[in-house]
């Protein structure tokens, strides 16, 4: 193992002999580091992290892993790469380096944001972005007052007022969102989400697609009828685009219990999804639900670390039942 210490190199052979999979999740693949979005790798770091996943790694479509996973037959080492939302960047950045390592993934695509659509949280961090330094005062929508001098404050302002809004109710969410970027005068852009163009070339590529909702609702807080209508509706919506069935589906935040209930397990049996999953860590094994499978986001921007994250992960309990 090229450049990886003693220790994880004699680790890493040990790891999920055909037991386990892990599952990774990702969101973006961003041009350059952005330190409004650290969470996100950039291109050369997602570059080197698929790199070391096609070399010391079993990376199968997600399809075939839970075929295999129930068939007793996984590889060693068996993950899937995943990825929520449908940026275009996706599209742009992450599906290059996947087709250079010769690597397959799952797009989660929540289908009412393609072609133009924002996010809220997308709206909040493009705002903040485009505000100009000093005072920003949003103390009538009770979400305080912030200094904005660099991106350390800029990043600042912005997780404590996603974490203020982001259980409010979704209209009364994206109301204040738009406010906030109304007040800033922000020229906010329109193409951050994939178009059906671009799912298009995914599916096309070899690439699976999978629902993600309509409209990214918290599960959770919406009453069945509009929680059937947002997992049935998105489906529809990709299997037009693509031409394509669309049967596995990952829940919008994705934590048991509180993004999602199991009233919303069965409301995605029922659509005739095949498999789910969750944002819960660990890998998955013979006695995971199906249709709460856990998914593990590999933080580190270190090599060594990064492998390290994803060996700690196959130990972690899973709790999602």
């Amino acid at each position: 193992m090229r450049g990886l210490p003693t220790a994880i190199q004699m680790l890493w052979p040990l790891i999920q002999p055909g037991k386990r999979l892990s599952i990774l999740l990702y969101h973006q693949v961003l041009p350059e580091p952005d330190p409004l979005k650290p969470d996100d790798p950039d291109i050369a770091t997602f570059d080197w992290q698929m790199d070391l996943l096609a070399r010391h790694s079993s990376v199968l479509p997600l399809s075939e892993a839970l075929e295999r996973l129930k068939a007793g037959t996984l590889p060693p080492r068996a993950t899937a790469i995943t990825f929520d939302d449908g940026y275009a960047d996706n599209r742009l950045h992450a599906l290059p380096v996947l087709q250079r390592h010769g690597l397959p993934a799952t797009f989660f695509i929540a289908a009412g944001y393609l072609n133009g659509g924002r996010m809220f949280n997308d709206t909040l961090i493009e705002a903040i972005r485009r505000a100009p330094d000093g005072e920003l005062d949003l103390a009538k929508q009770g979400l305080g007052v912030h200094n904005l001098t660099d991106a350390d404050s800029r990043k600042n302002a912005i997780r404590t007022i996603i974490r203020e809004i982001k259980w409010l109710p979704r209209s009364e969410r994206e109301e204040t969102v738009h406010t906030v970027a109304e007040q800033i005068g922000a020229d906010l852009p329109g193409d951050l989400m994939m178009t059906d163009e671009q799912v298009r070339e995914l599916a096309n590529a070899g690439m699976t697609i999978g629902g993600h909702t309509l409209s990214h609702p918290i599960l959770a807080q919406e009453d069945e009828a509009t929680a059937a209508r947002e997992i049935n509706e998105g489906r529809q919506r990709l299997q037009a685009i693509t031409g394509q069935p669309v049967d596995l589906f990952a829940y919008p935040n994705g934590r048991p219990h509180q993004d999602y209930t199991a009233r919303d397990v069965a409301l995605v049996r029922n659509a005739g999804f095949r498999a789910a999953v969750s944002t819960s860590m660990g890998s998955g094994d013979t006695h995971s639900d199906r249709f709460q499978l856990p998914r593990f986001t590999p933080w580190s921007r270190n090599p060594a670390k990064f492998l390290a994250q994803l060996v700690r992960n196959t130990r972690h309990p899973v709790t999602v039942a």
